[in-house]
């Protein structure tokens, strides 16, 4: 699938060379040789991807990093170094970076992070509660991910039969079915899916319930952002996306 891809390195080398790689994978890329460039770059385009060099001249890749997602929140961004920089490394991946790849290029690892970058995860939330609903929407669009959302077990189900997800965060208390009874009709219609339930109320039994079914976990309302993240990302990483 052709991707708009941008490729952040002051090293012209560099840049060229993995430009050239990713040309030849099919892609569209455009090379900027530092923080500023990039930052113009996100402006004009939008990137499905971003290859951002951690050490540069100027404002460094994880400044550069945080510039770029405000401007192109939906880009998966992987950071590169060819330096002991850990720190760096760290603030980058605590901030949303998709991963660290570091030179000289192991070309095949390239090319699989590049697959599992641009296949999105893709999550249904289920909430009676709009803005619960839409917290966790924004919470997991920021990181990247696709979002449909359903305010009912009716609506739910739909969105199931319409598409195959990946994962599902069920509330445990619905206006129309409570959700361990949904969580049964949705494992009916697609068993491979993983479900997450949610409750900000004491629901011992019906989240008991969903569990021993095989729900995956379930999370307690006020949301834990970093918990939500490291689910999403466990479960990402053990479908290998």
């Amino acid at each position: 699938m052709e991707t708009n891809i941008l490729v952040v390195d002051d090293l012209k080398g560099m840049r060229v060379t993995l430009g050239g790689i990713l040309e030849d994978e099919g892609h569209n890329v455009v090379l900027a040789e530092n923080g500023y460039q990039a930052i113009e770059a996100a402006k004009q385009t939008s990137f499905g991807l971003i290859f951002m060099d951690i050490k540069m001249p100027g404002i460094n890749g994880v400044q550069t990093f945080r510039e770029v997602k405000k401007i192109n929140p939906q880009a998966a961004v992987i950071m590169m170094t060819a330096y002991s920089v850990e720190d760096l490394v760290r603030e980058a991946l605590e901030e949303g970076a998709y991963a660290v790849v570091y030179k000289p290029f192991d070309i095949e690892n390239i090319v699989n992070i590049i697959e599992s970058a641009l296949r999105k995860t893709l999550i249904l939330v289920v909430d009676d509660s709009f803005a619960d609903r839409e917290t966790l929407k924004n919470i997991l669009e920021e990181r990247g991910h696709k979002i449909v959302t359903a305010s009912t077990g009716a609506e739910a189900l739909a969105r199931v039969k319409e598409k195959r997800f990946d994962i599902i965060f069920l509330d445990v208390r619905l206006p129309d079915i409570d959700g361990a009874q949904l969580f049964e009709q949705v494992k009916a219609l697609d068993s491979e899916v993983a479900v997450i339930m949610m409750t900000g109320y004491s629901e011992e039994e019906l989240v008991r319930r969903a569990i021993s079914h095989g729900a995956y976990t379930c999370i307690y309302k006020p949301f834990n952002v970093d918990k939500i993240l490291a689910l999403v990302g466990e479960i990402s990483r053990r479908r290998g996306r």
